[in-house]
């Protein structure tokens, strides 16, 4: 997000709104990825900055306190990087719940089963999947009988066998690889860390198991070179070939609504500027920048903050991420994003992301077939 703010601070600068032109400034408040810390920088934003928009991009705990502080103080928030039922749930509300002054785009965990079970059947078929969640927001989550896996992969076929739940950050998992051998599980699907999924994988290999696949819904969507600096794990990981979700890439056919930038430039601009690999959150950080400018350029009132939600809840936009549409969501205030599978293998430049199935997302090519290990 600091990248892309930065990066698009001469476009930022002011927006134009009918006839009439409007100076914007852009405050940045630190979460420090806690709940607490979160609302208090809402609450700081919203009083000492005067914000009349809140963009936010943080992980399963903070998010949510963002959004409710932000519907508490009667602010418009803009946010991504999470399945729509953990931010419905999570925030004690219901599927078809309107709130009225916070927004997201993302995918559903249906959504997530979907690929995931699409890349599984390229490995024959049907399967026994070992299911690795831990036991927090996100395991429950995935564990529900209705929003969660089950009624996507049951439908195709599949059988789900819980390995059990474990705490973050775990220390063991002989238990779960006993799970894998009992109930013959020859996939596994998990949404851990890149050091908990390495000792899973490094623990099954010790007791003689190898899963043919492994896809992992969280922190492998980034390199697992950008969350630890542990060689094992990284070797692990590299070894594992692990399958993962894919919402953006350089390969995707998008421009930004901003400037035309295509997803390939942005990609490019980002490697250029820091040295480092591409992230997929980089073209999300882009599309919730677009969607503000998008929001307070046409609103009847920029400057108020019904009118930039009321525009919100009416947005269909065209950005680097893909097409946005508010008004046609899984419920009210959602706008979805497709997916793609992809699976990470090893480089000479470190891991490289190759898509490998594209069904729900048609306009992104595939890039190669995928790997059993």
């Amino acid at each position: 997000m600091t990248y892309v703010l930065k990066a698009l601070a001469p476009q930022l600068a002011h927006v134009r709104n009918g006839n009439r032109r409007y100076d914007v400034t852009i405050a940045v408040r630190d979460s420090r990825s806690d709940p607490a810390a979160a609302r208090q920088a809402v609450h700081d934003l919203v009083t000492a900055d005067q914000a009349h928009i809140v963009l936010t991009m943080a992980g399963t705990q903070v998010l949510p306190a963002v959004a409710d502080a932000c519907e508490e103080l009667g602010v418009p928030c803009l946010s991504t990087t999470f399945p729509w039922q953990a931010y419905v749930h999570s925030r004690g509300a219901d599927r078809g719940h309107a709130f009225r002054w916070t927004y997201h785009f993302a995918w559903g965990l249906d959504d997530i089963a979907t690929v995931f079970a699409r890349m599984w059947e390229q490995i024959d078929g049907p399967h026994t999947a070992g299911c690795l969640w831990n036991d927090d927001l996100q395991g429950t989550l995935l564990r529900h009988h209705e929003y969660g896996f089950a009624p996507v992969t049951s439908a195709r076929g599949h059988t789900l066998a819980d390995l059990g739940p474990y705490r973050e950050p775990a220390a063991d998992f002989h238990t779960q690889v006993g799970r894998m051998r009992e109930h013959g599980v020859d996939i596994v699907t998990s949404a851990a860390t890149a050091t908990d999924l390495a000792l899973f994988h490094h623990q099954a290999r010790q007791a003689g198991l190898r899963p043919r696949l492994i896809t992992c819904s969280r922190w492998l969507t980034y390199p697992h070179t950008h969350t630890t600096t542990a060689p094992g794990t990284h070797y692990e990981l590299a070894d594992a070939r692990v399958a993962t979700l894919v919402y953006w890439s350089p390969n995707h056919p998008y421009r930004s609504s901003l400037d035309g930038t295509t997803c390939a430039d942005l990609a490019h601009a980002y490697q250029r500027d820091t040295g480092e690999s591409w992230l997929q959150p980089l073209g999300l950080a882009h599309a919730l920048v677009e969607t503000a400018h998008h929001a307070l350029t046409t609103a009847n009132d920029p400057t108020d903050h019904a009118a930039v939600a009321h525009t919100l809840a009416g947005t269909s936009l065209a950005t680097i991420a893909g097409s946005l549409d508010w008004k046609r969501g899984p419920t009210p205030n959602i706008a979805l994003l497709s997916l793609a599978g992809g699976q990470w293998r090893p480089g000479p430049k470190g891991p490289n992301l190759v898509i490998v199935t594209n069904h729900d997302a048609p306009d992104v090519p595939v890039t190669g077939e995928l790997q059993p290990t």
